[in-house]
């Protein structure tokens, strides 16, 4: 059994989570299709972000430089990392020239990629997650399960019981209001006393130099301008040509993600303030070695919507854990087997390929075309399990052949008419663990039509 498998169903164990879990996510997923169906330029805006993305990813180069002079001339030190642990000392570094001591860091998903908060702990550097949610599941010791939603599998209630124990509030108290308020409270006292602030970044203008960070809850402002340096790590990916192309995007993104009009803040980084310092981490990891892919280069116009994850039946009923990996779902899946083709060889394979992933995605990457790709590589790779392999091999040949279909069809009709349930239903009928086959028709559609054709 993959890891997914294992995973996913540990998490299906728990019907109830399950349930709600997938409940949760059509639902914004459903608020998502409200909000677009409002703007009728809709797909115009989708191919135009997914051109502009298209020609950045073939300039890229050009890009990065301009970028670079750009946000030098205003002041801003930017650093270069080809993988995770350049990153990661780039940062400590800045940290330890400053004596800094206590951070405060605003969702990136790209700081979760390269394990920077178990780094910066391991040097006694104490790091707080501001966003809602990253704060949560950081005080949970667990990773997020999607990148807009992180800890969207959990309850109210287990949000209560973590909030007692680590917080100090009511026992019991599950009202969200009350342990929003409980959560600021708490978060403010971080703020105040940080020494440096971490941010993501969700744009990068190369005509400008500056970023610019989406939130709803206003943290990465918070940290940025109450701390005396401020960091903003950014995968090179995260490029736009000009700042008219923003628009484009800033009307895609909250809306695809959670079906709002745009994020409750939407701030613009161009210089550090007088007096402080602002730096810019540009990382590769992988993401050079993607763009060299044909087949796969598309994924990196992703904008980290989550919009593929709430459409997915997969991800929706499996978790976003099951595909341990930093980014889940679809695009995830897509992402992660460049990374490490033998670790995450399980994950193209956790898709019924259905397609509505590509259909939601607001820059129209083809990802269930990607996927079935990654499942032709994974094979030529030999990464694929015998358990997989010898069926696959077995129902070539069966499918090869006209008249082995109608034999085997016809044995299989027959065994599961005659065949008691303990050996139809075993470890080796997957399909059947937790559902009983369908009643096997009379004849095949072949025979029935040999019969009807004329008539």
């Amino acid at each position: 059994m993959s890891i997914h498998a294992k995973k996913a169903s540990d998490f299906i164990s728990n019907e109830e989570r399950t349930n709600w879990h997938d409940g949760a996510l059509w639902h914004v997923r459903n608020k998502r299709d409200i909000s677009a169906s409002k703007i009728p330029e809709w797909e115009l805006l989708r191919s135009t972000a997914s051109q502009i993305k298209e020609n950045v990813l073939s300039n890229l180069d050009n890009y990065l430089i301009q970028f670079e002079e750009e946000a030098k001339k205003n002041g801003v030190h930017v650093h270069w990392a080809a993988n995770d642990d350049e990153h990661n000392s780039i940062v400590s570094a800045i940290l330890n020239k400053h004596n800094a001591k206590k951070v405060v860091k605003s969702k990136s998903m790209l700081t979760e990629e390269c394990g920077l908060n178990h780094f910066l702990e391991d040097q006694g550097i104490e790091i707080i997650d501001t966003d809602l949610g990253e704060r949560i599941i950081q005080l949970r010791d667990e990773p997020p399960s999607h990148i807009v939603l992180p800890a969207i599998h959990i309850k109210k209630e287990e949000v209560g019981e973590l909030f007692h124990a680590k917080l100090g509030t009511e026992k019991g108290n599950a009202d969200p209001t009350y342990l929003t308020r409980a959560a600021r409270t708490h978060l403010n006292h971080k703020f105040f006393e940080a020494d440096a602030a971490i941010t993501g970044v969700n744009f990068a203008i190369a005509e400008t130099g500056g970023i610019v960070i989406c939130t709803n809850e206003g943290n990465a402002d918070m940290g940025c301008h109450s701390a005396p340096v401020h960091i903003h790590c950014m995968g090179l990916e995260k490029l736009l040509p000009k700042a008219e192309h923003l628009g484009v995007f800033i009307r895609l993104l909250a809306r695809s993600a959670t079906g709002q009009p745009s994020t409750i803040y939407t701030s613009h980084y161009h210089k550090p303030e007088s007096g402080k310092e602002m730096h810019i981490v540009i990382v590769d990891n992988g993401r050079s070695e993607q763009l060299g892919k044909e087949d796969f280069r598309n994924s990196l116009k992703c904008i980290r919507c989550g919009a593929c994850m709430n459409t997915c039946p997969i991800y929706r009923r499996s978790g976003g854990h099951s595909y341990h990996a930093t980014i889940p779902g679809p695009i995830g899946a897509i992402l992660q087997p460049n990374r490490n083709l033998q670790e995450y060889s399980d994950l193209p394979f956790a898709s019924t390929l259905c397609g509505s992933c590509s259909d939601v995605c607001p820059v129209k990457i083809n990802i269930h075309e990607q996927l079935y790709k990654w499942r032709q590589e994974i094979y030529k790779h030999n990464e694929l399990p015998k358990s997989k392999i010898i069926p696959l091999k077995v129902t070539t040949n069966i499918l090869a052949s006209s008249t082995m279909y109608n034999i085997m069809g016809k044995l299989a009709r027959t065994s599961l008419k005659l065949l008691p349930d303990f050996l139809l239903y075993n470890k080796l009928n997957t399909w059947g663990k937790n559902r009983e086959l369908p009643a096997p028709p009379k004849e095949s559609f072949k025979e029935w039509y040999k019969k009807n054709k004329h008539e």
